[in-house]
């Protein structure tokens, strides 16, 4: 799965942590969502959606190998 989760981020000059406590979650799951290494859950991936006030589609979108 591709993000633009760190895209997203810097436009709203948010930190990791700051995103982090705004949605529940450790600095270190956003790290490893942006690094593809952690798959959001559905709960999870709606919580950013309302945080960046867009689709959840616009930054997770599905690769071939998915």
């Amino acid at each position: 799965m591709k993000n633009t989760l760190k895209v997203q981020r810097a436009i709203l000059n948010l930190t990791q942590d700051d995103l982090a406590k705004q949605i529940g979650v450790s600095r270190q799951t956003i790290n490893s969502i942006e690094k593809n290494r952690y798959v959001p859950s559905t709960v999870l991936a709606l919580k950013l959606s309302v945080v960046f006030k867009i689709p959840v589609n616009e930054f997770f979108t599905l690769e071939e190998d998915d």
